[in-house]
């Protein structure tokens, strides 16, 4: 198999691809692009590993479930996407490659038998695989948010793309709770447009500098108060090396005013 790319997503909200009828069509153009990353990979990943927004521990940890079950992490949603099942199956073998690799990095990481699937993971990969026949395994944050640290790890993890295993780092391009709908237009448009800058128009290595240096970007920390939804960008960064980055979804006006995009890293192989 060819080196997959990898990807940075904007995952969207809690559990909204079990409510689309519900949606107005809110997340049309999320899903059509979530469903289009099949086609640009042109064949079926082996596994797909989630650096998702919505982990996070002490220090880097890996599901190595071989059934991994769900995590309903988040409230107020109708009572049926509490019963939502995602019975994509984990995969033990490619857990403890991530955690050598890691370790290998020089960063402590461990495995989680228990943990399951939350949004971040199982919300994209209903859209992208439904028939859920993937092997997914999940790594979470480290706590303290160091972006060098989330690089290197994603460096690491590199040689996984050799192998057939798609890394998605899932969170979102702007998040700010407590700033959306219309006063989240400007602030979110003036951070992806240096988010953009920064991950088309610059050179690998300045890339990897701004993103370190993310919160000298114009109004970082009103995009993100707190950085979870932005390190997953970190992993995905660091495991594309030198590949050149396309923005695959960009949306203005989401949920009421801000702007968000996604992007990949390499080229697809369709």
């Amino acid at each position: 198999m060819e080196r997959l790319p990898t990807y940075f997503i904007s995952h969207g909200g809690g559990p909204w691809p079990y409510m689309m009828a519900q949606s107005n069509g809110m997340y049309d153009r999320l899903a059509q692009s979530l469903r289009d990353m099949p086609r640009q990979l042109g064949a079926r990943p082996k596994a797909v590993l989630v650096i998702s927004a919505h982990w996070e521990e002490r220090e880097f940890t890996v599901m190595a479930a071989a059934r991994p079950p769900m995590v309903y992490d988040y409230s107020g949603f109708p009572a049926h996407t509490y019963h939502v099942q995602y019975p994509a199956p984990g995969l033990p073998t490619l857990a403890g490659q991530v955690r050598q690799l890691i370790q290998g990095a020089g960063f402590a990481a461990r495995l989680d038998a228990q943990r399951g699937f939350d949004h971040g993971t199982f919300a994209p990969l209903v859209v992208m695989y439904p028939q859920a026949d993937v092997p997914v395994v999940q790594l979470s944050l480290r706590a303290g948010y160091d972006p060098a640290a989330h690089l290197a790890v994603g460096r690491a993890l590199a040689p996984l793309r050799e192998l057939g295993v798609l890394i998605v780092g899932s969170g979102l391009s702007y998040h700010n709770l407590r700033r959306m709908g219309p006063s989240a237009a400007v602030p979110s448009k003036q951070f992806d447009d240096w988010l953009q800058q920064t991950l088309i128009t610059t050179d690998s290595h300045q890339r990897a500098q701004r993103l370190i240096d993310w919160q000298d970007a114009p109004v970082a920390r009103v995009a993100h108060p707190q950085e979870d939804h932005l390190l997953p960008l970190m992993v995905a960064v660091g495991a594309a090396g030198n590949d050149e980055a396309v923005c695959v979804y960009h949306e203005d006006g989401f949920f009421g005013g801000a702007t968000v995009s996604s992007f990949r890293f390499g080229q697809g192989m369709a």
